[in-house]
């Protein structure tokens, strides 16, 4: 595991794990690269970039947690979900900025998940249920694999999702917003 080992060296606080992260190429290959097929690569896509943040992270004493959104079009995201000070903050990976991570400001879980909520939503794209998972329940080699790991994919999907609420008149006028102006450019609480 020697480039998780070398980016836990250089790497030691969430915020800049996410601003490495955040500078690799995104994946646009239809892979699961583990944590340390990825850092060789030098890309990721969300699934990968969770798996690099918690390999990373747990050199530095932080659990390896995935949060999972699940959306009505199917497009569903994870982000790696740390805790600091007893408040909530991820780390992710996406073609679009606004789905990358949140700083740790939030009390809930529920409302982290907000947080995401407008950036998410798109021509067909909203959240409805989400959930959290340690990665090793995933009984996969999610650090180290040399395979792709679909069986993590399967695993998220599988698993029962808490149901996700939020007002049809607030998601039609996001929508609208979003035909007219494109995608959010920027949030509170993004890191960057």
């Amino acid at each position: 595991m020697r480039f998780i080992e070398e980016a836990a060296r250089k790497y030691k606080t969430p915020y800049s794990v996410q601003k490495f992260i955040s500078s690799l190429s995104y994946n646009k290959n239809e892979t699961i690269y583990s944590a340390e097929m990825s850092l060789k690569k030098n890309t990721c896509h969300c699934l990968e970039s969770t798996f690099i943040a918690a390999a990373i992270l747990e050199h530095h004493n932080y659990e390896p947690l995935m949060l999972s959104m699940e959306s009505q079009d199917r497009l569903d995201h994870v982000v790696y979900l740390f805790r600091e000070k007893n408040l909530w903050g991820t780390i992710g990976r996406s073609r679009d900025q606004g789905l990358h991570g949140r700083a740790p400001v939030f009390k809930s879980i529920e409302s982290l998940v907000r947080s995401y909520f407008v950036p998410y939503v798109d021509h067909h794209g909203r959240i409805v249920r989400y959930q959290v998972f340690h990665l090793d329940e995933t009984q996969s080699l999610w650090r180290d694999s040399k395979k792709n790991l679909w069986s993590v994919e399967q695993y998220i999907g599988l698993e029962k999702h808490i149901p996700f609420h939020s007002s049809d008149l607030y998601f039609r006028r996001i929508k609208n917003r979003f035909l007219k102006h494109g995608h959010l450019k920027n949030g509170p609480h993004w890191w960057f």
